[in-house]
């Protein structure tokens, strides 16, 4: 479990919605669009590390490593820990497709298969069942955790701090 505090869903919300215009400017990459300027590297940086920031406590765990360099990394999801040396599993992206994906723009799936996310390791794919953190809903066909079998709509522990940032199943009101 992570030590940082769990960002509040508006802050998540209000962090993603400053680069929006940004990242629907661009639905197929990373490539310039004058119409649209990329906001201020503090703006990016503030809605990589928030979000990743909630991604953390909503997939708790130290299986998979998150990177969005340069602004950030996380460890999230539940299984064997990684200690030592370059993880086995890792997934990796730049700050406009990692928005993307946390508005729910991009699925993680086409994501990964369009060469914009490098997914290595198995544990690496269940990053994407906790996608998107805030904008369109998620897909809801199963509201079952990969890792654990469990039912998402049910907090194991709900006077942890995971507690604070709602799962999935709330995201419809995000």
């Amino acid at each position: 479990m992570s030590t940082r505090r769990a960002p509040a869903p508006d802050e998540v919300r209000s962090a993603l919605a400053d680069v929006t215009a940004w990242v629907d400017a661009r639905p197929d990459g990373p490539a310039a669009d004058d119409a649209v300027p990329a906001p201020p590297r503090a703006v990016r940086s503030t809605a990589v590390r928030v979000s990743l920031a909630a991604l953390e406590h909503i997939a708790p765990g130290r299986s998979v490593e998150v990177r969005v360099p340069p602004f950030g990394a996380v460890h999230c999801v539940d299984g064997p820990r990684h200690t030592r040396g370059t993880p086995p599993n890792v997934v990796e992206t730049d700050p406009r497709t990692w928005c993307a994906l946390a508005l729910g723009r991009l699925g993680f799936d086409d994501a990964v298969a369009a060469g914009v996310v490098r997914a290595s390791g198995h544990r690496a794919p269940r990053v994407g069942h906790w996608l998107p953190l805030a904008g369109t809903a998620p897909d809801t066909e199963s509201d079952t955790d990969p890792d654990t079998g469990a039912d998402d709509d049910v907090d194991p522990d709900p006077g942890t701090a995971a507690g604070s940032v709602p799962d999935r199943a709330a995201d419809a009101a995000w």
